[in-house]
């Protein structure tokens, strides 16, 4: 398989949005006040998040991208939606952890996984493996929503 040149600097432009996106919520992480929660009995262990998320991450750059190889109306407004999931994507960990607003964090992370089921169906009609790489993500943040809910919970 040839990779232009074209091919991976606008790869390198997804990946560098999704890096964004990573490093602002990568400055609030699992702190001493995360600690002191109540939390359920299956809340992973803290050094899983960066494996899972830099995983998650590569995987959503190549969604992006791949919808934008494609072009076209329906390709610009799945693009669209994929800009915008970065958004409450980034600024969750700021919610949660810096601002320690388990309930608004839970309404950012309801947010998000809409916009990624919407990204899912927007992105199906111009290339079905998008929509695929798409699906871990919306598995990883329903079980996160999950998690933030009982954390919510168990922390009135």
């Amino acid at each position: 398989m040839d990779i232009s040149l074209n091919d991976a600097l606008s790869f390198g432009v997804f990946a560098a949005l999704v890096v964004a996106a990573a490093f602002f919520g990568g400055q609030w992480g699992a702190n001493e006040w995360y600690g002191t929660l109540a939390k359920p009995s299956f809340t992973p262990p803290n050094w899983l998040f960066p494996i899972a998320w830099s995983v998650l991450y590569l995987m959503i750059a190549i969604a992006g991208w791949l919808v934008w190889q494609k072009g076209g109306a329906e390709a610009n407004r799945a693009l669209v939606i994929w800009v915008a999931q970065l958004i409450p994507n980034a600024i969750w960990s700021y919610v949660f952890f810096g601002r320690q607003e388990i309930g608004v964090a839970l309404i950012v992370l309801g947010v998000m996984w809409a916009l990624i089921v919407f990204f899912i169906a927007a992105a199906w009609s111009v290339d079905k493996r998008a929509s695929f790489l798409f699906l871990p993500y919306l598995v990883w943040v329903s079980y996160a929503g999950l998690l933030n809910l009982r954390i919510l919970q168990m922390n009135p």
